[in-house]
């Protein structure tokens, strides 16, 4: 088989017999292969890749002169096997930047026959699982494709939260909450299309959040004594104001008794 480059020609149109299209993934890092239908008399096979990232690119096979040809496809990009044989694709380590279409054309003399395949490309996430500064177990799944999903055992309060990034990756970050319990022993469990993965922590309360609430109960507790204290102090301060008025000389002239000792018990609180 002569590898020296030239121009292959693609298949003509209309395609009398169609496939079909399918839909593959592929871990990022593996190797895929995608099949082509193989079938006698091959005159010629094409593979026409469109990526979503970067320029399509096309791999071709010519039986008459028994020669292959590729335009602007990289090294990962390449035949499993001899093409007169088997016209199955290769995709060597394969990255976010290979998901997109994938097309093989196969022109023979009973007709001309292709295959689509929609390739998508899984990043398997990062599992983290810490306790924070308030002594709460977070579980993180980073930068996996697509979003991960977090759940705990037991059941808490949760409410995750994602962070898209620029290649397609999404971070996932999830805290768990469960209010009243000073050890909290829980179990992150993350599934995604790519991989199933699980830990477990034992987080404490921290001290910042001890004395913190500590120092709150005790500013409750002394406000609240300040005001029975205040209270207290009102009610004997009337209540001493009111026993005098009652035992006040009955031979005062009545104008002394309606005089300043009058208004001034009614500017009294009491």
């Amino acid at each position: 088989m002569n590898g020296s480059p030239g121009h292959i020609p693609t298949c003509p149109s209309p395609f009398f017999s169609p496939s079909g299209n399918n839909s593959v993934s592929a871990t990022v890092g593996d190797s895929s292969v995608l099949p082509c239908p193989h079938r006698p008399n091959i005159n010629l096979v094409t593979w026409k890749i469109s990526p979503k990232v970067g320029g399509p690119c096309a791999l071709g096979y010519r039986a008459d002169q028994n020669k292959t040809d590729r335009t602007n496809c990289s090294d990962s990009l390449n035949w499993k096997f001899r093409p007169d044989h088997d016209p199955a694709l290769e995709i060597r380590q394969v990255g976010i930047a290979h998901e997109g279409n994938y097309t093989c054309e196969v022109a023979e003399k009973e007709g001309n026959f292709h295959k689509t395949y929609h390739l998508t490309v899984l990043v398997p996430p990062r599992l983290t699982l810490y306790c924070d500064n308030h002594g709460n177990p977070v579980c993180e799944a980073a930068a996996g494709k697509p979003a991960a999903h977090i759940a705990w055992l037991p059941e808490g309060n949760s409410t995750p939260k994602e962070e898209g990034h620029d290649d397609g990756t999404v971070t996932v970050l999830s805290k768990f909450r469960a209010p009243g319990i000073n050890v909290i022993n829980v179990g992150c469990f993350v599934s995604h299309p790519a991989m199933n993965q699980s830990k477990s922590i034992a987080c404490h309360p921290s001290e910042n959040s001890k004395w913190l609430l500590h120092c709150v109960i005790s500013l409750v507790s002394l406000l609240s004594l300040l005001f029975l204290l205040a209270v207290l102090h009102l009610y004997i301060f009337c209540d001493s104001r009111t026993m005098r008025n009652q035992y006040k000389p009955s031979h005062l002239p009545s104008a002394e008794l309606s005089g300043p000792a009058s208004n001034s018990a009614s500017d009294s609180p009491c």
